[in-house]
């Protein structure tokens, strides 16, 4: 009997420099998505609770099902995007986000 095991990406997080996680593939890529939908392109780009809140409606039902585990998701795969240069924040409060 074979166990299918998720694939793996590993994610970084841009408070921790020099520490990477393995998380879920599928979920991760479905986040990024969603996240990269939402974020405005410049300045003042959004805050983290709009951005969660944009990106419930445009996750897979079946990686999310409800909006499950997405409040997580959408902070992990934030601070990965941070990590690797793809999105930015501005040094305001609360914390607003947009493309790098």
């Amino acid at each position: 009997m074979e166990s299918h095991t998720p694939a793996k990406i590993i994610i970084e997080n841009v408070n921790h420099p020099g520490q990477a996680k393995p998380a879920d593939a599928a979920m991760y890529q479905a986040m990024k998505q969603a996240i990269l939908e939402v974020l405005p392109a410049k300045s003042p780009g959004m805050t983290v609770a709009e951005m969660q809140e944009c990106v419930r409606g445009r996750l897979p039902e079946q990686l999310y099902p409800d909006g499950a585990k997405s409040g997580w998701w959408t902070k992990a795969v934030q601070l990965d995007l941070e990590a690797k240069g793809i999105i930015t924040r501005e040094k305001v409060s609360p914390l607003r986000l947009h493309k790098a």
